[in-house]
């Protein structure tokens, strides 16, 4: 290892060095608590008026000077030792802190030429923070350089991991509040270190900010003893450099010494991997930086404490226009941090403001790290009739649907084995959902101790599972909005433990849609598979296909849901879904032997509409309108839907029956609501305006009322779906506890043709029977019915 510095060692820092470093952190913070306040004056060339303070004072002060603080001095070791480097910053509702680093370093004004580096831009950039119109007060897609939304918390150090994947020159330092690091996922992130390889991934410097409270209460970390936080950290298997103080010269040269320490140590690991061949894991470098709360604010405001306690929160100084006393102290506080040696007469940064930021790309605002779009490439894909299965007659051989995806994963993985820019996670779950062809391209990624009886294990894999899906939703989001592209496999019903981290990274691709600057990213892709009606060992815990309502309610222009019936049509979604950006795209299929319905090329043009009539299975003679629709969504209820056409087709030969089946399931929504649905012409034509349909749908029925309201026929919609019948049983059991079996939607045709009835009532006698043979014979047998477990496509 070359020679590293302890923060007990010399300063490294000369006296302009520190002075330079002190200006920029007392410019920041200015620009901080400016945009918190004014809407005029912005550079105190008179006294505060009432007129110069928003009418509604937003935003988070507590927590500003101490990003002030990190960003100032990642400056300068960006700049000293030209790294490649990102920041993602936990306490996102610091957001004043980053848009003033942003605005100092220039790269906001190159985003936004409207808000210029001068008066009139600091004018600009201080009325829009939190204003109608303006900017949110947290860290977002608006935000130069960032890839971290800071709405909710806990996210931040999975995401700088990802980010760091696969880059192996880049450096991501991730500011962790307090706060935050009371969250789970953020407690399962610092595992991360055992997934990080020194020869091919970048380095994650995580800096654990301790200024001491959240919004109304001390925070754990910062509260419990120094060598008890060490003894933690350490058996998380980190390396911390302790930086603590409220003088800012010795935190100055504190955090510099530290920083320089980090670096010295982490290049020394990459060295010794990269050249040496080293392969113990690397007790990686952190930071603990413990500074006051709303450091350099008001000390004390009506006689009440404010700095170093959780009163700085937010806005320390309340009813600044109303309160003349507090117009004077907000003016005096502005007025500690010699705005005068800090801007010129123009507003403009001085020189030593700038002595040590960073230029071009390098600036953490510019790094194109941040805009993953500017880095991405397209993924090298196979031709999905590479890996089809061959159809002869439908519904008459059975595969493995998400197996036979395995085969096209494997293509990519093999593709893209030195360009290593695409990963596919889970949650210990990637050979139980039949991906286990990936092992022929890669392994699992691994640095922690392995024994003989290990398999598929690796420094270097790319396969990444931990049974965490907040860490495996935060590494891939890391990784997609850096550049790259990538796949998570979950169980079904395990998905809902992500359900806000998806909604925010929704509202993120949302937001960035809107920004011409932000290139667009690989989508977030979901396959769900082990689903609902094939948890029949797992039981009701494991039943839940809910994930999908979730989705739907999200941005139209953001969420796509597909539920392809076989194996041909799951590898051409897949096909698109890995082809597409900025969507979060949500597949559902199952792991389980699922009959084999279309060709290649029938497959590919049925998703292309994303629903359609199946002529094959139907009777219809095109003379007139059929007499029931029977359409289904999802795997099982298609095969049920086609055993249903069976029956109907002997039974009831004389019925003019239409199957449908849908793909994509915004299809049902009116074309006003969402990108994909239909227009109603096209919607009346394929489902009628006025004759039953029977739905057999894959997750809660409700869904589909839901979608299709507004549509002519929803009167005439009947639909069968999961209504929480769940237990240990088989699998046919699960379909005839929610009364989505074969038997019960032949019933619901003879109860809504009209006049069936009772002209059907024998066959309706014969449908129940069923269900009652079904009943007693799993009770006796443990096993489906034969004529269940043996039936195939007999049309």
């Amino acid at each position: 290892m070359s020679d590293t510095r302890t923060p007990s060692d010399p300063p490294v820092l000369s006296d302009d060095e520190l002075a330079a470093l002190d200006a920029h952190w007392r410019a920041a913070n200015y620009l901080a608590v400016g945009q918190i306040y004014l809407m005029a004056n912005p550079l105190l060339t008179r006294p505060l008026v009432p007129e110069d303070i928003k009418p509604r004072l937003l935003g988070h002060w507590g927590t500003s000077p101490g990003l002030n603080l990190v960003h100032t001095h990642l400056n300068r070791v960006i700049k000293d030792r030209d790294l490649n480097a990102l920041c993602v910053w936990g306490p996102g509702h610091g957001g004043p802190a980053v848009l003033a680093n942003s605005w100092l370093e220039g790269s906001y004004s190159e985003t936004y030429p409207d808000v210029g580096r001068d008066a009139e831009g600091m004018g600009l950039l201080f009325k829009q923070f939190s204003f109608p119109g303006g900017v949110p007060s947290h860290v977002a897609p608006e935000t130069p350089g960032s890839i971290h939304e800071g709405g909710e918390l806990g996210y931040s150090l999975a995401h700088a991991y990802g980010a760091a994947f696969d880059h192996p020159d880049l450096v991501v330092a991730c500011v962790i509040g307090d706060g935050e690091a009371e969250t789970g996922p953020l407690a399962a992130s610092w595992h991360g270190n055992k997934f990080l390889d020194p020869v091919h991934d970048g380095a994650v410097l995580p800096i654990l900010h301790l200024n001491g409270y959240k919004i109304a209460n001390p925070t754990v970390l910062a509260r419990i003893p120094e060598d008890e936080l060490d003894r933690l950290l350490r058996g998380y298997g980190h390396d911390p450099l302790f930086v603590t103080g409220d003088d800012p010269a010795t935190v100055h040269r504190a955090l510099a010494a530290a920083l320089d320490t980090a670096l010295d140590r982490i290049g020394a690991y990459q060295r010794a991997a990269r050249e040496d061949g080293a392969t113990e894991r690397p007790h990686w470098p952190m930071i603990v930086l413990r500074t006051p709360k709303g450091w350099t604010g008001p000390e004390e405001v009506d006689g009440v404490p404010v700095e170093n306690t959780w009163r700085s929160h937010q806005v320390p100084l309340p009813g600044v226009r109303e309160n003349p006393e507090h117009l004077r102290q907000l003016e005096a506080w502005l007025r500690s941090y010699r705005p005068a040696e800090l801007f010129d007469a123009d507003g403009r940064p001085t020189e030593p403001v700038l002595a040590r930021v960073p230029e071009g790309a390098a600036r953490l605002g510019s790094t194109p790290y941040a805009n993953g779009g500017l880095l991405l490439r397209d993924l090298p894909l196979p031709d999905p009739a590479e890996h089809a299965v061959r159809v002869d007659r439908p519904g008459t051989t059975l595969h493995e649907p998400t197996k036979v995806l395995g085969g096209l994963l494997e293509s990519v993985m093999a593709a893209t084995a030195d360009r290593r820019d695409f990963r596919v996670v889970g949650p210990d779950e990637t050979a139980s959902n039949r991906l286990d062809a990936l092992y022929r391209a890669t392994s699992k990624a691994w640095q922690a101790g392995t024994l003989p009886t290990d398999e598929h294990l690796a420094h270097d894999g790319r396969v990444m599972e931990v049974l965490s899906e907040h860490l495996c939703q935060g590494w891939l989001e890391g990784y997609l909005l850096t550049g790259r592209h990538g796949l998570f496999s979950s169980y079904e019903a395990f998905a809902h433990i992500v359900d806000s981290m998806v909604n925010q990274h929704i509202k993120w691709l949302r937001t960035s849609r809107r920004l011409p600057w932000r290139r667009p990213i690989a989508s977030l892709n979901y396959l769900l598979t082990s689903h609902v009606w094939r948890q029949d060992h797992n039981g009701f815990s494991h039943q839940d296909p809910g994930f999908v309502d979730h989705i739907l309610n999200k941005s139209p222009e953001v969420v796509r849901v597909y539920l392809p019936p076989d194996s041909n049509t799951l590898l051409s979604v897949a096909d698109h879904v890995l082809r597409s950006r900025d969507y979060v795209n949500v597949i559902v299929a199952g792991k389980q032997p699922t009959f084999d319905w279309l060709t290649p090329r029938e497959a590919r043009d049925h998703c292309a509409r994303g629903a359609g009539a199946w002529e094959w299975a139907g009777t219809e003679d095109g003379s007139r309108e059929p007499d029931v629709v029977l359409a289904c969504a999802g795997d099982v209820p298609t095969q049920e839907t086609l055993a249903a056409a069976d029956l109907i087709r002997r039974h009831l030969p004389e019925l003019a029956l239409r199957v449908v089946n849908v793909v994509d399931i915004a299809r049902m929504m009116p074309d006003t609501e969402h990108p994909h649905g239909m227009p109603d012409a096209e919607y009346d034509a394929l489902f009628t305006r006025d004759r039953p349909v029977i739905f057999a749908y894959h997750g809660y029925p409700w869904l589909i009322h839901r979608l299709a309201y507004r549509r002519h026929g929803h009167a005439h919609l009947h639909v069968r779906g999961y209504k929480e019948e769940g237990t240990t049983t088989t699998p046919f059991d699960m379909v005839v506890r929610n009364d989505l079996d074969r038997y019960r939607l032949v019933m619901d045709v003879i109860d809504r043709v009209p006049g069936l009835g009772v002209r059907a009532v024998a066959v309706r006698q014969e449908m129940a029977d069923a269900r009652t043979r079904h009943h007693a014979w799993i009770r006796e047998h443990g096993t489906d019915l034969p004529e269940v477990v043996d039936w195939t496509w007999g049309g």
